[in-house]
């Protein structure tokens, strides 16, 4: 009776080892990661080693532009703006957009000059004042872990999420876009956008490295920085690309019935068709 009651004792207590060695290696799979996007090498000194210290990955970029990339490409946990820097709040808004598994922790570094108020508006969760000091970024990262994501590399992508660029003059403006047909699509922006005749385009298509390039009409757009664009001209390489892209995602879609459809988004007025 003694050997049975020992024997289950420590069958317990291996199981709970295996189940804890199960753990560890289940989050190393499944590790925490930063995108950086900052300039100041001592900010980033601090940054550096918060991160390390608490086991988060990162990655440093310089640009808006590049960020927005970078997030449209890969899964982030966490993102580290630094509010000092133009467009740094154009970009919370956009983290913001991203579906509630793809959602960074946003995590704003403000200096003297920007108001706390306005960057939780722009989408910021935590705010980082500056000059940096390892206690409080790491106070920071502790209070935001819980609400990360893990970086699963397996983790499905949406099968429209692509990044579309608008030109209004020599601002280049990036959305995301929601609908896409051989006549127009319709995207969302971070902000409000104003209603112009003509606006040229580039968005590359999802899966593909075909880029399609052109203009487009605005026929609508919303308060919320939603957006229908009808396709007033395509270069005949994007045209061709566009229709070939459309067929494979049909074919592709017939053939796989078991698959789930992407959700449609609903817009006001109505996506186009």
């Amino acid at each position: 009776m003694q050997a049975q009651a020992l024997f289950g004792k420590t069958s317990n207590y291996y199981r709970g080892y295996f189940t804890l060695a199960g753990l560890r290696r289940k989050l190393r799979l499944m590790r925490l990661n930063a995108l950086l996007m900052c300039r100041d090498q001592d900010s980033l000194r601090v940054l550096a080693a918060a991160l390390d210290e608490m086991g988060i990955e990162q990655e440093v970029c310089l640009s808006v532009p590049e960020a927005v990339e970078l997030l449209m490409r890969g899964h982030y946990s966490a993102l580290v703006l630094d509010f000092d820097l133009p467009a740094a709040a154009q970009l919370a808004r956009m983290a913001r957009m991203a579906l509630p598994q793809r959602r960074p922790v946003v995590f704003a570094m403000i200096g003297a000059l920007t108001g706390v108020a306005a960057t939780f508006e722009a989408g910021a969760n935590f705010v980082i004042y500056k000059p940096l000091t390892l206690e409080q970024v790491t106070r920071s990262l502790r209070a935001g872990r819980g609400f990360m994501q893990p970086d699963r590399r397996r983790s499905p992508r949406q099968a429209l999420e692509t990044l579309v660029y608008l030109q209004f003059g020599i601002a280049a403006l990036p959305a995301i876009v929601l609908d896409l047909n051989e006549q127009g699509l319709a995207l969302q922006a971070a902000e409000s956008l104003p209603l112009v005749l003509e606006v040229p385009f580039r968005f590359v298509l999802p899966g593909a490295n075909n880029r399609v390039e052109g203009t487009g009409e605005m026929i609508w757009a919303d308060d919320e920085g939603r957006v229908g664009i009808l396709f007033s001209h395509l270069t005949p390489a994007s045209r061709r690309s566009l229709k070939s892209w459309l067929n494979k995602r049909s074919s592709k879609k017939r053939s796989t019935r078991i698959a789930a459809r992407p959700e449609r988004v609903r817009l006001s007025p109505p996506a186009l068709h």
